[in-house]
């Protein structure tokens, strides 16, 4: 199905059409067992990571060959949204033949940039980008179970600038601490990028596979979502209501999903029926736009556009905005 056949290509023109076929059709999902592991001459590893964020997990299967630490096969179960199975089928995919090593240097930008149609085009819209934060961290605590350290440890591993050894976890620290908030600051406070300034950005004197703009970038990024994940959780703490229209993608995406497990999926799921949540869009109209695909017997049924639709909306008017309004596809 091409990217711009369904309501007229509003929910898909952020989406690659490699993350569309991915989302119906993963190659790597399953799992992998000790006798799996018996016939493959390796060890299992499994590891589970969740997303606060937005109440995703994923769970890797390995199975590495101890002696030479490469990574023979690789399967995931994803719990979440559609981009999440994208995202975790397309990391499993970049771990298998690498060295555990190898695979912790994978990032969740290697993870968006694989899914990519074209190579200057992002995969998955902004708020769909914690999806492959996720899959990065996961690899980090399948390394640290097969090490047996911490998974944080990686990135002290990783040496971002040879000249000063200034390592990964180093800078990102010192930016969290400090506040800082350009890669001149970065170099005053850890010598990175003081000498030969290849580390800095793309272009230097030697190729880096981690820049200081990038770093600082993402680390901005993540800091930013923390601070607002903090106001959320302080706001709900203390007993003070935020208006619906006034959460951030992420947040509205977590209260409809639990208006939905409360009041509507039990419903279905009876009738050997669900429903998943594939986007959330802010219309022009100032209605919250909530794309769903029904699952099942719902996928066939005749009210699934009539009465079980309207049900849906209403219960979600009710119980969150009288602006939310249910498209199935």
């Amino acid at each position: 199905m091409g990217k711009n056949s369904l309501i007229g290509g509003s929910i898909w023109e952020e989406y690659s059409q490699k993350v569309q076929d991915l989302m119906n059709n993963p190659k790597n999902m399953g799992q992998l067992t000790e006798e799996d592991a018996k016939n493959m001459g390796g060890k299992l590893i499994i590891a589970d990571f969740g997303a606060e964020s937005c109440g995703d997990a994923v769970r890797l299967y390995w199975i590495v060959d101890e002696a030479t630490e490469v990574i023979k096969a690789a399967k995931f179960k994803s719990f979440g949204c559609g981009t999440a199975i994208a995202s975790s089928d397309t990391m499993a995919e970049l771990c298998i033949g690498k060295t555990v090593s190898e695979a912790v240097k994978i990032t969740n930008i290697d993870v968006e940039k694989a899914m990519r149609d074209n190579p200057d085009i992002p995969a998955v819209p902004p708020q769909k980008m914690h999806c492959s934060v996720m899959a990065y961290d996961v690899i980090k605590a399948a390394a640290a179970s097969f090490k047996g350290v911490d998974a944080a440890s990686f990135e002290d591993e990783i040496i971002v600038c040879e000249c000063a050894r200034v390592s990964l976890g180093t800078i990102k620290e010192v930016i969290r601490l400090n506040n800082l908030t350009t890669v001149e600051e970065i170099t005053n406070y850890t010598k990175a990028g003081a000498f030969c300034k290849s580390c800095v950005k793309p272009g230097g004197h030697e190729d880096r596979e981690y820049y200081l703009v990038d770093i600082l970038k993402d680390t901005r990024a993540e800091m930013e979502h923390d601070r607002l994940l903090a106001i959320s959780n302080a706001q709900v703490e203390g007993g003070s209501s935020i208006a619906f229209e006034e959460l951030t993608v992420v947040k509205k995406f977590q209260q409809i999903e639990a208006v939905i497990d409360e009041n509507i999926r039990p419903m279905l799921v009876m009738d050997g029926g669900n429903l998943e949540i594939l986007d959330i869009k802010e219309g022009d109209d100032g209605m919250t736009d909530v794309y769903i695909r029904y699952l099942g017997a719902c996928s066939g049924c005749a009210s699934s556009s009539t009465g079980t639709l309207f049900a849906i909306e209403a219960v979600l008017q009710e119980k969150l905005s009288k602006n939310i309004r249910i498209l199935p596809i």
